[in-house]
């Protein structure tokens, strides 16, 4: 065993990140695109900066979990990591999956008049009853946890041999980098993905179907497992091409920009946006890891509490989005109010149930993922 490293930059990635995907929750109420529920009235301006997050927020997401799961190496033998991902990521998924999920389709099944009735009733005859969206059981945004949990679980061999100093893979890629630009060559296989896979793998989160998304959040979680086995190097490199990065990520998303506005398609432009897309994402995610490598890497007490109360959150917050959003659809108060509303409600809500309920009771943890309290503050 190694001595246990903390980088605070991750964790308050993942705080960001998290509360990010808040927000991006509460925009698809007001989007056109498919969810649970729709303001009556629909806002096409949102989707562009929503667009914007859509490109990197997930992959950055699976790049801090393979990063995360280095680390969780140095101090857990190849058994302790399994048991601690099966704690961690299968029990909440499954708590999930049977308490906090299925008011989020009785909802969406209310405000389209497919069931009346209490939930105690949906819940009793309904929530299990076939699989979504043609029956009502299923995982939803929930979805992460599986995903991350397989590859977590089936690469565990791999990658506990690959963090060995004496690995000649990340050896090489150690030399590689030493020069920053070489980053950029992290977007070939994203390219292949992006051109070969994706037109004829629609993104389900269904997990035996989603061959694209599956294969493209794999790669994600092994680049983060990579890049940082890679030690000192990497950060080196990332802190001289972070600026460059960004001036790469604006220019690529205009384009991508000016391409979706175009809305034509044929074979040209598929290849052609799937380079423009794979570099904007890559590029937003190595300006954001680089300027919060140089300002975030700071330990602190809002951060201990907010790294702790980021999984709960995540698993509780589109309930209570979904909830809120259903009271409020066909009310007549304009975008500002209902966002700031849902916004609010979603955030002090998810707190309330975390701070004053989970929190208090100590037998609900596992299945929020939360860690015993010594252990989180060893960690800390």
């Amino acid at each position: 065993m190694q001595k246990k490293i903390r980088r605070y930059d991750l964790d308050w990635l993942r705080v960001i990140v998290f509360g990010l995907l808040i927000l991006y929750h509460v925009g698809m109420f007001f989007v056109s695109w498919g969810w649970h529920l729709k303001n009556n009235i629909i806002y096409t301006w949102l989707q562009w900066p929503m667009l914007f997050l859509n490109q990197w927020r997930l992959p950055i997401l699976f790049v801090i979990s393979g990063m995360s799961t280095y680390y969780a190496f140095s101090y857990r033998n190849l058994w302790q990591f399994n048991l601690e991902r099966i704690k961690r990521l299968l029990l909440p998924l499954l708590f999930g999956m049977l308490f906090i999920v299925p008011p989020q389709v009785y909802f969406e099944r209310l405000a389209y008049n497919n069931f009346i009735g209490s939930y105690f009733t949906y819940f009793k005859s309904e929530a299990f009853a076939g699989i979504y969206p043609e029956g009502n059981f299923g995982w939803h945004h929930l979805w992460f946890l599986p995903y991350l949990f397989i590859f977590s679980m089936v690469l565990s061999p791999v990658l506990i041999r690959l963090r060995k100093k004496s690995s000649k893979c990340i050896h090489w890629i150690r030399l590689q980098i030493q020069k920053p630009q070489k980053l950029y060559f992290f977007i070939l296989p994203l390219y292949l993905i992006e051109a070969l896979i994706e037109p004829f793998f629609p993104v389900t989160h269904a997990l035996i179907d989603d061959w694209f998304n599956f294969i493209n959040c794999l790669t994600f979680f092994l680049f983060g497992f990579v890049l940082i086995a890679t030690g000192r190097e990497f950060w080196i490199s990332l802190s001289l091409i972070k600026t460059k990065a960004l001036y790469v990520g604006i220019i690529s998303f205009s384009i991508q920009l000016f391409i979706w506005i175009l809305q034509k398609d044929n074979v040209l432009i598929h290849f052609s946006e799937a380079f423009i897309k794979v570099t904007n994402l890559w590029s937003w995610i190595l300006v954001i890891l680089g300027y919060s490598s140089k300002y975030l890497n700071t330990k602190s007490k809002i951060l201990i509490y907010c790294n702790r109360a980021v999984y709960p959150f995540y698993i509780l917050h589109q309930t209570i989005t979904i909830a809120i959003g259903y009271y409020i659809m066909n009310l007549n108060w304009g975008f500002l109010p209902k966002f700031v509303l849902m916004v609010l409600g979603t955030f002090g809500g998810s707190w309330i149930l975390y701070h004053w309920i989970i929190l208090k009771i100590p037998v609900l943890h596992p299945f929020f993922g939360l860690k015993n309290p010594y252990a989180q503050k060893k960690s800390s």
